[in-house]
């Protein structure tokens, strides 16, 4: 069965991994997936992640992260999604726990966070916030 929402499933399979105490969690590849576990990685949400063949399609294994015990990522969401996109400028870009979180753009420059947006004074689609 075809996924209508790749990024929302990314999203997904790291919620669950974490509430399942897992130490990693695969999922399939693509390059906008990629492009967000490099910010993920950046800001310290996440150890890292690899490629990995599950089968015909290539996939990526992502480390999980914890604090005690505790995940890392206390919350994620999807914020812009297939039937309702969200777009917003350099200086609009939300702030997540008044600083704390990120929220994830898609910008003309890449994927940033919300303070490398600002720091380029780029807008785009915010993806997600985490935090």
């Amino acid at each position: 069965m075809a996924v209508t929402d790749p990024l929302g499933d990314l999203l997904t399979r790291i919620r669950n991994g974490q509430r399942a105490r897992k130490d990693s969690v695969v999922s399939p590849a693509s390059k906008m997936r990629t492009r967000v576990l490099d910010v993920l990685q950046r800001e310290g949400y996440i150890r890292g992640y690899s490629a990995e063949d599950m089968g015909p399609v290539k996939g990526v294994r992502i480390e999980l992260k914890y604090f005690e015990g505790q995940p890392a990522i206390k919350h994620v969401a999807r914020v812009s999604k297939p039937g309702r996109r969200i777009y917003s400028g350099s200086q609009e870009l939300p702030r997540v726990m008044n600083g704390l979180g990120i929220t994830i753009v898609s910008t003309p420059r890449g994927v940033l966070s919300d303070a490398e947006a600002r720091e380029q004074n780029v807008g785009g689609e915010v993806l997600a916030e985490v935090f």
